[in-house]
């Protein structure tokens, strides 16, 4: 998943982009307001790490902008700015949780966990697709109990797919969602296809996989119960 940092401080956005890469996030950062709107207003993101005491511009007023942009990510706003007021201010916002500085590193990442089960109304553990389950979680798809080898970027494309189930995503969201944003030049679908390819090569080997379906011109859906 991707994720935008908003944060000025250095060693903090660096601290914070070094342990989500390790979690298999793809990291944008931005230091001041008015890039966070930029990257905002460009592109997509899944999580937003917000500080508040931001140069140029109040992170607050980030948020609100981008709701008003009706922007789909999560917030999470990390800040010393421990205030009921503003806590209160940022979740009537839109925020979906508030930590306050200094925070533990694996506790972000345990809400961030939180987070994906509520939007995607994971009610267990485990997701089902097809006869195989998803643990989003620990990152591990499974057949039967025994563990299926997947690559990093094979496990993101399929758990992007199962999570958004029914949904058609093409090429080019998948592609963001696995490489963050990249230039339109350096797009190239093939990427998304080899991908797809190896999963249904990989899980065939297991058990049927027609509800990883290809939706002609236009990318690919998992077709599966809600």
């Amino acid at each position: 998943m991707t994720v935008l940092i908003v944060e000025d401080e250095r060693t903090m956005a660096r601290e914070l982009g070094i342990f989500l890469h390790q979690q298999s996030f793809v990291c944008t950062v931005a230091r001041t307001a008015r890039e966070a709107s930029e990257q905002l207003a460009d592109n997509g993101f899944d999580f937003v790490l917000l500080d508040l005491g931001l140069p140029g511009g109040d992170g607050l007023d980030v948020l609100a902008e981008a709701k008003q942009n009706d922007s789909t990510a999560a917030f999470i706003i990390l800040t010393a700015r421990g205030s009921v007021e503003d806590r209160i201010r940022g979740l009537e916002l839109g925020a979906d949780d508030y930590l306050a500085k200094p925070f533990s590193l694996p506790e972000l990442l345990a809400r961030m966990h939180a987070i994906t089960r509520r939007r995607f109304g994971l009610n267990k553990p485990l997701v089902a697709c097809g006869e195989f389950e998803l643990d989003v979680q620990n990152r591990r798809l499974l057949h039967q109990h025994q563990e299926v080898s997947l690559s990093v970027k094979e496990f993101d494309v399929l758990s992007y797919l199962v999570l958004h189930r029914n949904r058609v995503l093409t090429r080019l969201q998948l592609t963001e969602h696995i490489w963050g944003n990249l230039p339109e030049s350096g797009f190239d679908s093939n990427y998304i296809d080899a991908h797809i390819k190896n999963l249904r090569k990989k899980l065939g080997q297991y058990a049927d996989v027609t509800w990883l379906e290809t939706v002609r011109g236009l990318g690919y859906r998992a077709v599966l119960p809600k």
